[in-house]
C-alpha cells in the first residue's frame, strides 16, 4: 500500500479531504518539476490563475486481453472537479511526500521507466477501485507518452467555473488477462458507476448526446487509442502496444487546447496553444538536449529568436561571416611550444573534452598565447571537474562523503597521476573525471609557478564549496552576503587564478597578481549573470542561488518556485520585480571590471578576460524585465555572439557594447516606468546605467562612428555592385544580388581593418604576446 510520509491515503477520506491534503507536482511547460500546491489550489480557475496550476497527472487503460475491452469508470456526482462523466479506468496525480517516492525527474521519463508515476497509479487503482495494491506492479504498466492539456469545469458549473483541470498527463496501459480476474470494489465518493465496453461500444456511445465524457478521455481515445485510415490505433493490436516500444513516444510533449465547451472559467481563458491562424503557437524548443551537461541544463525549454527574425540583424549576419571565414579566433594549439612541451595525445583529449564541457568559451581560451594558453586550458578542466563533484546531488552515500573528496581533491587528483573517479556527474563531466589521468599528465608538464596556481586555487575553492555542501539550497541563499560569499568561492576565487597565472606567464604586469579586490568583481559579475539566467534550472536541481533577503520582498508563498507559475499575474509582476533588482545588483559590479579591463596589456589576455564580460552585460540586458527568465534558458543571439566577439579586439569595442547595452537596459526601465509598472528597483538601476555610460561614453562615440563607416561601404559596396551587374546585358537578378552581396563581404572586411588602424585607440598601450618583453 503506498502512503504518505505523514498520513495514511485509503478510502476513509472524503473528497473535500482529499482536495486539501494531496499535494500535487507543480509543473514547468517542459515537464519540470518546480514546486507543489494543494490540489484544491492548483484546480481553481480564477482572474489570477486563468488555467489553474500546471500540475502532473496519469491516466490509466486497464484491458481484458481476452476481449480487448477497456475498463470505463463513472465519476461520482459528488466529485468537485468533472462530476458524472465517464472517463478511462482511472485519473489521478502522483503527489509530493509519498513512499515509495512519486517524482518523476527527466531521466526517468527519458528511459519510460516513471516509476512515481506507475506506484501513484497502484495507489489511486486500490483507493477508486478497490483494486488490491499488491495484484500490480510497476513493470505491469506501459508508459505511451505525455499530452498538455487545459479544460475548464464548463459544463458542471457553469461558464464562469472555478474549477478545471490544468495537467501534463502521463498515458498509462495496463492489461489482465480477464476480466474476471479482477475484483472490483469501487469508492462511492469516487466512481458511481463502471463498464467494460470494446472499441466499437465506446465510439457509439460518444454518439449519445445524454452521455458526458471527460475532456482529456476523448481526446486520447480520438488522437491514439482509435486507427484512422493507414494508420493503426493504440488500441488495434494491444500486444504490439504492450510488448513493443513502437507507440512510445517519451521526448514530445502533446499540447491541446480545449474544445469549445470547456473554454472560459473563473478567469474567462481562451486558447492557450493555438494562434488566430489556427497554428500551434512555439516558437522554441520545449524538451530540449538532455545530454548536454548535468542537472536540468538543456532539459529546460529555450526561449529563441526565430531565423528570420537573426537574419533581420544584418550587422549580427556579417559578423558571423567575418568571424567564421573571414577573421576567426585563432587558435594556438599548434604551436611549435606547445607541440615540443606537453603529450599531445593527452592534450589532444583535453582539447576534445574542453570543447564539450564548455562549449564557446574552447575558443576563447585556444586563442591565448602558447605560453599560456595551456595553462589556462588545464586550470579550467581541473576547476570544472571540482565543479562535477560539488554538482552531483546522488553519487555520494552522504554530504560527509562529499566534502571529504572536495577538500582532498587538490592531493589526489593534483598529485596522484592515476586518479579517477568512476560514475560521478553526467555525460562528458564524468567522462573527464573518468579519463582525468591525461589532464594530470598535461598538468604535470606546466611551468612550477603555474601548477602553484592552480593547486592554491582548487584547494581553496573545494573548501568554499564544502562550506555549501550541508547548507539548504532549496530555496536559495539567505542573504546577498551569503550569495556574495558563494560567488567568490566558485568564480571570484577563478579571477584571482587568472590574474596570478596571467603575471607568472610573463605578458601581464607581476602586479596584477594583488589585484585581488577587482579580480574577484570580475568574477562575480560573470557568476551573478550566469544565476540570474539559470534561475529555473538551478530550482529545478534544489541547489537555487538566489538570495532570501531579496526574492521574499517579492514571493506571496513564500517560496522561490513562486514566479515560475505563468499563470498567476501577481507572480508576473512581483517576479519582474525580482528580476530588475538582482540584475542591477550585476550591473553595479561592471565599475570595477572596467577598471581591471584597464589594467591588461596583452591584447589576447585582454581578448580572452573581454569577451565574457561583454556576453554578460548582453545577458543581462536580455533578461532585463523578461518574463521568459522563469520559464525556460534565455540566450542572446548567435549572431549577436559573434558581433560581440568581433568587438573585443580593443578598449574602444568593448566600451562601445558596454555603453550599448546599458543605455538599452535603462531605455527598458524608463519605457516600464512610463508604462505604469512600479520598479522599486528603478532609481537605483538607473543610477547603474548612468554610471557605465560614463565611464565608456567617449570610446562609445568612436566606436560609434567606426560602425557608421562600416555599415555606409557595405551599403554603397551593395547598390554600387548590384546595379553594375544587373545593367550587364545577360545577367540574371540573382546573380546581381550574389555579386552584391559579394561585394558587401568585400567591403565590409577592408573597412572594418582600415577603421580599426584610424580609430585605434591612441590611450590603448594593449600589444601582442610577441612585442611583450617577459623581463618583468
Amino acid at each position: 500500500m503506498t502512503q504518505s510520509i505523514t498520513q495514511q491515503w485509503d478510502s476513509s477520506l472524503s473528497q473535500t479531504a482529499y482536495m486539501a491534503a494531496d499535494t500535487v507536482l507543480v509543473l514547468s511547460p517542459t515537464d519540470i518539476v518546480i514546486g507543489s500546491e494543494s490540489k484544491h489550489a492548483s484546480h481553481q480557475f480564477t482572474p489570477s490563475q486563468p488555467r489553474g496550476v500546471l500540475h502532473r497527472a496519469f491516466s490509466v487503460f486497464l484491458f481484458d486481453q481476452s476481449t480487448s475491452e477497456l475498463l470505463l469508470q463513472k465519476r461520482a456526482s459528488t466529485k468537485i472537479t468533472f462530476p458524472n462523466v465517464w472517463t478511462n479506468t482511472c485519473c489521478s496525480h502522483p503527489l509530493h511526500g509519498m513512499e515509495p517516492n512519486e517524482v518523476d525527474g527527466p531521466e526517468d521519463v527519458k528511459d519510460g521507466s516513471v516509476r512515481g508515476v506507475k506506484y501513484a497509479a497502484i495507489r489511486k487503482l486500490e483507493q477508486e477501485l478497490g483494486i488490491d495494491g499488491e495484484m500490480f506492479k510497476v513493470g505491469d504498466f506501459k508508459f505511451l507518452t505525455r499530452l498538455h492539456y487545459w479544460a475548464g469545469d464548463t459544463v458542471t458549473h457553469g461558464k464562469s467555473s472555478p474549477w478545471g483541470e490544468h495537467e501534463i498527463d502521463y498515458v498509462l496501459f495496463l492489461t489482465v488477462p480477464n476480466k474476471e480476474s479482477l475484483t472490483l470494489s469501487p469508492h462511492p465518493e469516487e466512481v458511481d458507476d463502471v463498464k467494460w465496453v470494446t472499441q466499437s461500444e465506446l465510439l457509439e456511445m460518444f454518439k449519445d448526446k445524454s452521455l458526458l465524457f471527460s475532456p482529456w478521455f476523448r481526446l486520447i481515445v480520438h488522437k491514439w487509442m482509435v486507427g484512422q485510415t493507414g494508420k493503426e490505433g493504440w488500441w488495434t493490436d494491444l500486444k504490439k502496444t504492450m510488448n513493443t516500444n513502437e507507440f512510445c513516444d517519451y521526448e514530445n510533449i502533446y499540447r491541446f487546447d480545449p474544445p469549445e465547451e470547456h473554454m472560459g472559467g473563473g478567469g474567462n481563458a481562451g486558447p492557450l496553444f493555438v494562434k488566430e491562424n489556427g497554428e500551434v503557437d512555439g516558437n522554441d524548443d520545449r524538451n530540449g538536449d538532455a545530454s548536454k551537461k548535468q542537472g536540468a541544463y538543456g532539459k529546460l525549454k529555450t526561449h529563441k529568436e526565430s531565423k528570420l527574425t537573426q537574419l533581420l540583424h544584418v550587422d549580427e549576419v556579417f559578423s558571423a561571416i567575418s568571424l567564421l571565414y573571414i577573421n576567426p579566433l585563432k587558435s594556438n594549439l599548434d604551436s611549435d611550444f606547445v607541440k615540443n612541451t606537453f603529450n599531445s595525445d593527452d592534450l589532444a583529449f583535453c582539447d576534445e573534452i574542453l570543447c564539450k564541457v564548455s562549449r564557446s568559451f574552447a575558443a576563447v581560451i585556444r586563442q591565448l598565447p602558447p605560453t599560456l594558453l595551456v595553462d589556462v586550458l588545464i586550470f579550467y578542466l581541473v576547476l570544472r571537474a571540482l565543479d562535477t563533484v560539488e554538482d552531483d546531488m546522488t553519487f555520494f552515500a552522504s554530504n560527509e562523503e562529499k566534502v571529504k573528496v572536495l577538500q582532498s581533491f587538490h592531493k589526489t587528483a593534483l598529485l596522484d597521476p592515476k586518479w579517477t573517479m568512476m560514475g560521478c556527474g553526467e555525460g562528458d563531466e564524468r567522462r573527464l573525471l573518468e579519463e582525468f589521468p591525461k589532464c594530470h599528465s598535461v598538468y604535470a608538464a606546466l611551468p612550477e609557478a603555474s601548477r602553484r596556481v592552480i593547486s592554491d586555487i582548487t584547494q581553496r575553492m573545494a573548501t568554499g564549496m564544502a562550506e555549501f555542501v550541508d547548507k539548504d539550497l532549496g530555496q536559495g541563499t539567505v542573504d546577498v552576503n551569503q550569495y556574495n560569499r558563494y560567488c567568490h568561492f566558485v568564480a571570484g576565487l577563478v579571477g584571482e587564478g587568472l590574474s596570478r597565472l596571467f603575471s607568472v606567464s610573463g605578458l601581464e604586469e607581476s602586479s596584477l597578481a594583488t589585484e585581488l579586490y577587482l579580480s574577484d568583481q570580475m568574477g562575480l559579475f560573470l557568476q551573478k549573470t550566469n544565476i540570474i539566467r539559470d534561475y529555473l534550472e538551478d530550482y529545478v536541481d534544489g541547489r537555487a542561488f538566489w538570495p532570501q533577503s531579496v526574492w521574499k520582498k517579492y514571493s506571496l508563498s513564500g517560496d522561490l518556485g513562486y514566479f515560475a507559475k505563468p499563470s498567476s499575474a501577481d507572480a508576473s509582476t512581483a517576479g519582474l520585480n525580482c528580476l530588475n533588482e538582482l540584475v542591477t545588483d550585476a550591473l553595479e559590479l561592471v565599475p570595477d571590471c572596467l577598471a581591471y579591463l584597464s589594467k591588461l596589456r596583452c591584447s589576447e589576455v585582454f581578448r580572452f578576460c573581454a569577451i565574457p564580460q561583454v556576453m554578460a552585460i548582453a545577458t543581462l540586458d536580455k533578461c532585463y524585465h523578461n518574463p521568459n527568465v522563469y520559464t525556460g534558458v534565455v540566450k542572446i543571439r548567435k549572431g549577436m555572439s559573434c558581433l560581440l566577439i568581433n568587438s573585443t579586439t580593443n578598449v574602444l569595442g568593448v566600451h562601445g557594447i558596454f555603453y550599448k547595452f546599458a543605455k538599452s537596459i535603462m531605455k527598458k526601465a524608463e519605457a516600464v516606468r512610463r508604462g505604469g509598472f512600479h520598479d522599486p528597483s528603478f532609481d537605483r538601476t538607473i543610477k547603474a546605467c548612468q554610471t557605465i555610460m560614463e565611464l565608456t561614453e567617449a570610446e562609445a562615440k568612436k566606436a560609434s562612428s567606426r560602425g557608421a563607416l562600416v555599415n555606409g561601404a557595405i551599403l554603397v559596396a551593395s547598390v554600387a555592385a548590384g546595379c553594375l551587374t544587373y545593367s550587364s546585358p545577360g545577367v540574371s537578378k540573382t546573380s546581381a544580388l550574389t555579386t552584391a552581396t559579394l561585394a558587401s563581404f568585400g567591403m565590409y572586411s577592408f573597412f572594418q581593418m582600415g577603421v580599426k588602424k584610424i580609430f585605434r585607440d591612441s590611450s590603448s598601450l594593449l600589444l601582442p604576446a610577441s612585442r611583450i618583453s617577459k623581463k618583468d
